[in-house]
């Protein structure tokens, strides 16, 4: 067997990302180093899942890669935001990593940018999931027996109610039509807590719900997220 190329993985601790990696870890061509997370400085949360930091050290734990956390002020600008990428993109280099893993799907704009920021320091992007049907792709994560459940929803496109639903085969049946269903266009986002790559379900309950707008291109857009706390 050919020895494996070293990797890292953007991660945020929702469905897509994992697939990404359940698909990486099956090929055997990478060996993913870390999983790379950003988190809200401040708030010591993921951006836009609202998840909390320990959870995605303890699925990192549990997956059994370091989770490489890359902490990020309130409202980064967009400038501030690539130089902090730019400089732990060269952290990796520096330990032999030349390649970064994504679970983008079809944003076209956001792949190009990825890659061309990656191009700048010598990184290749590796996209598993691109251009998959969005309903295969969601059905395989649920047939798998992947657990996870939605942390997040634009209010514009979903109710507060699909909040602490798991992921199923019969919750596809209450998505609207113009939702896409693997949320890739934010509609919705997930915590994964079990499933084929754990070692072990992550423990964890849920707590209140928290309403924020976010202000993008002079557009509003409120999002309500669910707290989960770590199982004491």
């Amino acid at each position: 067997m050919s020895e494996q190329t070293k990797a890292f993985l953007s991660f945020s601790g929702g469905k897509d990302s994992t697939l990404a990696l359940h698909y990486i870890l099956k090929e055997k061509k990478y060996k993913v180093e870390f999983l790379f997370v950003t988190i809200n400085k401040v708030h010591q949360r993921v951006n836009m899942h609202g998840v909390r930091k320990e959870l995605i050290t303890r699925q990192g734990m549990s997956i059994g890669i370091h989770t490489r956390k890359l902490y990020l002020p309130d409202n980064v600008p967009m400038e501030m935001y690539n130089k902090m990428m730019e400089y732990e993109m060269l952290l990796m280099k520096q330990r032999g990593i030349h390649t970064a893993i994504f679970g983008d799907i079809f944003l076209e704009d956001l792949k190009e940018y990825r890659e061309k920021q990656l191009q700048k320091i010598g990184m290749k992007g590796v996209f598993p999931l691109w251009k998959k049907n969005t309903l295969d792709l969601y059905k395989e994560f649920v047939q798998l027996g992947y657990k996870a459940k939605i942390v997040s929803v634009n209010l514009n496109k979903l109710g507060k109610e699909f909040l602490g639903k798991d992921l199923s085969l019969e919750l596809l049946n209450e998505f609207p039509e113009d939702v896409d269903i693997c949320g890739e266009n934010g509609e919705y986002h997930t915590f994964v807590y079990d499933g084929e790559i754990f070692q072990y379900p992550i423990s964890f309950e849920m707590d209140e719900i928290v309403e924020k707008s976010y202000v993008h291109d002079g557009q509003v857009f409120p999002y309500a997220f669910l707290d989960l706390k770590i199982k004491s």
